[in-house]
């Protein structure tokens, strides 16, 4: 879940990390899915991993960007305890 600081930049954000993935042969993780919603956030962005470092590694891209730290405000994270969720 993002709360963007900047409204307006839901676009570029989405743009940012549609398709963003590991580019190392020992990791899977990847961001799969992500879009602006109406309410108390301003996007929701879904992704897979298979170790829970790997989900550190997306969360602390999201917060040390340039540009999406200075567009996000706050981000909260939500974890499926389902291990075999349809990818």
């Amino acid at each position: 879940m993002i709360r963007l600081k900047v409204i307006g930049t839901e676009w570029e954000v989405v743009s940012r990390l549609t398709g963003l993935k590991s580019n190392s042969s020992d990791e899977n993780w990847k961001v799969t899915y992500i879009t602006p919603v109406y309410g108390g956030w301003d996007l929701v962005a879904e992704c897979t991993f298979t170790k829970l470092q790997e989900l550190d590694k997306i969360v602390t891209f999201i917060r040390v960007d340039k540009d999406l730290s200075s567009w996000i405000e706050e981000t909260t994270t939500l974890v499926s305890s389902k291990p075999d969720y349809p990818r």
